[in-house]
């Protein structure tokens, strides 16, 4: 019995520790997989094309495990499971079960999805530990998770109540609507604000307000700041 207990202690620990080594660098590597979102699979699926939809749902899958590889402990893996099953099924049924109701299921789990990811990248760009360039870019990663985020939440209030956003391409288009909402939170987050797209409904201009604060004051304290940590970092 106590063989077994020990066994069983050691694979956890071995899963743990892998887990550990690739934390950091899955960081790196879900910006990568986020940019690739936001400049090739997003705008191919928006053409309508069998192959960016195909291309939207693997990079989603990998977002999903590699979200699951970041989370660290109990609750953030749970969390990072929970994540997991709502991103893929909202998008799966979003592509695969279109409808008016699935829809809206699907927006509202990848939105649940999105939120769950932030909190698991906070989690581990903010947690005790020396400040590596990994950490950096996982605090761009988290920048852009917001962008990602809030643009679920204005696709949502659009589907709820159509018209919130002027000159989005109608819901029945919904891949290139949503490439046009995430083009408009993007450049509300960063301030661009070119006018193309104007939040009409007073909830989303609260919203789009509120994503404008953050774009400008997350780079300039949390960014710079792990920015200064990781250069004054001993033996760098």
């Amino acid at each position: 019995m106590q063989t077994v207990e020990v066994a069983m202690a050691a694979e956890v620990e071995r899963s743990g520790s892998w887990r550990e080594r690739a934390r950091d660098p899955a960081l790196t590597v879900l910006l990568a997989v986020q940019g690739f979102i936001l400049l090739v699979a997003g705008p191919t699926a928006a053409t309508g094309h069998w192959a960016g939809t195909v291309t939207l749902q693997a990079a989603v899958f990998g977002v999903a495990i590699l979200v699951f590889v970041i989370s660290h402990g109990v609750v953030p893996t749970t969390i990072a499971v929970l994540a997991i099953a709502c991103g893929v099924s909202g998008v799966t049924m979003q592509i695969w079960a279109a409808s008016d109701a699935s829809v809206l299921v699907g927006i509202i789990g990848s939105v649940g999805a999105q939120l769950l990811v932030i909190y698991l990248l906070g989690h581990a760009v903010l947690a005790p530990g020396e400040i590596t360039k990994h950490r950096v870019v996982g605090a761009v990663a988290l920048y852009l998770g917001l962008g990602m985020a809030f643009a679920g939440v204005y696709r949502l209030c659009s589907e709820v109540a159509p018209g919130s956003l002027a000159n989005v391409p109608p819901e029945n288009d919904q891949f290139r609507s949503y490439s046009s909402i995430l083009y408009f939170s993007f450049v509300t987050l960063t301030s661009v604000g070119y006018g193309d797209i104007v939040p009409v409904q007073p909830f989303v201009r609260a919203l789009s307000n509120v994503e404008a604060i953050i774009g400008q004051l997350y780079p300039a304290t949390l960014l710079a700041r792990l920015v200064t940590l990781e250069l004054a970092r001993p033996g760098r």
